[in-house]
């Protein structure tokens, strides 16, 4: 499943693979409750993706966006309310 909304658009992906370069010692960023594993793409945008929940999400912020993690507050309640922690961040 995947919604979008603004212009440019940011993306929320449920249901994608754990990222290749999230390792155990990666940082996990715990914003309102929800862990993220967090990268730029080559074209500076940010990714990131759950860490710890029963379904991985991934959420794609264009650069535009400042500070992106605002978008990362917007779909807290959301993830917390319908996926359960199946590994907390830490």
């Amino acid at each position: 499943m995947a919604v979008a909304w603004g212009d440019p658009a940011i993306v929320l992906r449920c249901g994608v693979q754990q990222p290749a370069s999230l390792k155990p010692t990666s940082r996990c960023d715990v914003v309102n409750g929800v862990g993220w594993f967090s990268r730029q793409d080559q074209d500076h945008d940010w990714i990131f993706t759950t860490i710890g929940r029963s379904t991985n999400v991934e959420l794609r912020v264009p650069s535009d966006y400042t500070p992106a993690a605002d978008a990362l507050i917007d779909v807290a309640d959301a993830i917390k309310d319908n996926l359960a922690v199946s590994e907390p961040c830490v």
